[in-house]
């Protein structure tokens, strides 16, 4: 029969979104880069950048969540979204391996930058170091308790448990939330501003986009979370929570390192704030 499908994979129609999405891209890194400049229109530029993202993510997602309940994802286009998550997940690890690097680099030859940061590590412009044994312990534990809320809503997935499923997830969201909300407080009172030196520096921006990474693990979750109130996810087909469940998982292990190597490793033998 002409036309008739003899092949395990999904082959989709030509689609506007994806030049959307590309486009938006490019008009929201526009926009920052004006902002950082403080030039005109910059917010405007910004605004219509966000605006088409979030028009995207809303559109072009919710196709693909159409598309799974209609049966079009077979187990071979769920393998090929899985090799797409790992590649996913390995990107953000090297772009966190930048962040380390520059880390390490300044720590461990100081003397490099004499000029810069008095050839002592924390530099000299650092009167005082965050606890490590204070916030950021507190919001290690809650992280880790927030890998083990995920894989009890995975492991009452796979199981049929859909109680279990959402009770999971909800946990989940919820410790992801409060640990938002305690790095926004600590950044608040942190004794050291951004930039002005390298320690300020590598740390906010390596602190602060796995703090974004939370942000977006938390927007992930909770979509999840709507799908398993409309009755989405099987046991057998659940791709979108269970990448969400391997981003979770990463969140929390680069915590771990950053735990270790920024705030207890990174600040030993300086005087501790508050």
């Amino acid at each position: 029969m002409a036309g008739a499908k003899n092949h395990d994979y999904h082959i989709l129609p030509p689609d506007i979104w994806p030049f959307i999405g590309s486009m938006s891209a490019v008009t929201f890194t526009t926009g920052m880069v004006l902002f950082m400049h403080e030039m005109a229109m910059a917010w405007l530029v910004l605004g219509l950048g966000i605006a088409g993202l979030i028009a995207t993510f809303f559109s072009w997602f919710g196709k693909i969540v159409n598309e799974a309940e209609a049966g079009f994802h077979s187990p071979v286009v769920q393998l090929h979204f899985r090799y797409g998550m790992i590649l996913f997940i390995a990107s953000e690890v090297m772009f966190f391996v930048g962040w380390f690097w520059s880390w390490f680099d300044f720590a461990l030859f100081p003397t490099n930058l004499t000029d810069v940061i008095g050839g002592v590590w924390p530099p000299k412009a650092i009167e005082a170091v965050i606890n490590p044994f204070d916030l950021p312990l507190l919001n290690t534990l809650i992280l880790l308790c927030s890998g083990t809320t995920i894989t009890w809503a995975h492991h009452s997935l796979i199981h049929g448990n859909r109680e279990g499923l959402k009770q999971g997830l909800w946990a989940t969201i919820v410790l992801g939330l409060v640990f938002s909300c305690i790095q926004a407080y600590e950044y608040m009172h942190a004794p050291f501003g951004f930039g002005g030196n390298t320690y300020s520096s590598a740390f906010y921006m390596a602190t602060g986009f796995h703090g974004f990474h939370v942000i977006i693990g938390s927007i992930f979750l909770i979509v999840c979370l709507v799908r398993t109130y409309k009755g989405h996810f099987t046991p057998r087909q659940h791709f979108g929570f269970e990448a969400a469940a391997w981003y979770w998982h990463f969140v929390d292990v680069v915590w771990l390192f950053l735990f270790i190597t920024v705030y207890v490793w990174g600040g030993w033998g300086a005087e501790v704030h508050g």
